[in-house]
């Protein structure tokens, strides 16, 4: 047995509160007829007649008196399904769900959040911040709808755009003559170092870009302590433990606080940053908007970025 359509059950419940076929064909703006074979073809699709025609107005039936409160029940839940539809196409509705790597929160999303939320109070913000192959991860499974992502990354199954942020890896010191020149792999690695991403260390760009140098050059690069975050691995370097090395944006602020110097490696370690989203879905408003004030806000953070 077939199922009822939508535009006969919304003749049935018209043609029963009104009383005959003809008004209610009125109030859908059809002939009389065609709405007519549409109850007919509802009757045979259900097996039971839900009018008894008499000359003045349409009576319903027992069945059709039993039936009708589903049938009002079922329009009503798909017009509330068209209207979180339409609530969903919002920008001004829904959830922003986004990933960032860890460290993001230190020079975008608290204004990100901030300016988005000013503009759009009614759009509910999920952030998750995770490493960047977790975050990848996630939009290929659906989880969350996009992120920024440090690059190279594995873009099977995503959309990549490309680069919208750069930065630079620094290497940091307590001690103001060790960070007079940039710093070489044959420098860095008589140096007591302290190395973020300790989970994450095979995958991070930075240890695979460092270990291949050190590599060409002949030398073991080994950190005396390894840290999850990079700001931990700054705090520690403030305490003389040992040096590190940070994306410039995540540690200037700290770098000035904690009175670290800097300098650039020897050839420059550049981080390039792309927003993914997943190939095979698509992305709400919110979030696509979400993305844009991103761009903006990662704009006037690179001309921050050092020479």
């Amino acid at each position: 047995m077939g199922l009822p359509t939508v535009r006969q059950l919304e003749y049935f419940v018209t043609a029963s509160r009104l009383g005959t076929f003809a008004a209610a064909a009125a109030a859908h703006h059809v002939a009389q007829p065609s709405l007519s074979e549409q109850i007919r073809e509802l009757e045979k699709t259900l097996g039971l007649p839900l009018f008894t025609r008499t000359s003045r107005r349409l009576l319903p039936t027992d069945a059709g008196k039993q039936l009708l409160p589903l049938a009002e029940k079922v329009l009503a839940g798909v017009s509330e399904m068209v209207e979180t539809s339409n609530r969903i196409q919002s920008i001004d509705q829904g959830t922003v769900s986004f990933g960032t790597f860890n460290s993001a929160h230190l020079y975008l999303l608290t204004d990100l959040i901030r300016d988005f939320r000013a503009q759009h109070p009614g759009v509910r913000i999920r952030v998750i911040g995770l490493n960047s192959a977790e975050v990848a991860d996630l939009v290929r499974a659906g989880e969350i709808e996009a992120g920024i992502v440090q690059l190279p990354i594995d873009d099977r199954e995503l959309n990549v755009s490309p680069s919208v942020f750069t930065d630079q890896v620094v290497y940091v010191t307590n001690q103001r003559e060790n960070a007079e020149h940039p710093v070489d792999i044959a420098t860095l690695v008589q140096r007591r170092l302290i190395l973020s991403e300790a989970r994450w260390s095979r995958d991070d760009p930075l240890r695979v870009s460092l270990l291949a140098r050190a590599q060409s050059a002949g030398v073991v690069l080994e950190p005396i302590v390894e840290v999850e975050f990079q700001t931990h691995a700054l705090e520690l370097a403030a305490q003389g433990i040992g040096d590190s090395l940070v994306s410039f944006h995540v540690g200037h602020s700290m770098i000035t606080r904690r009175g670290l110097h800097w300098a650039p490696l020897d050839p420059p370690v550049v981080e390039s940053f792309a927003f993914i989203t997943r190939r095979a879905g698509a992305i709400s408003p919110a979030t696509a908007e979400f993305i844009r004030y991103a761009q903006r806000i990662l704009a006037r953070v690179q001309a921050t970025t050092p020479a």
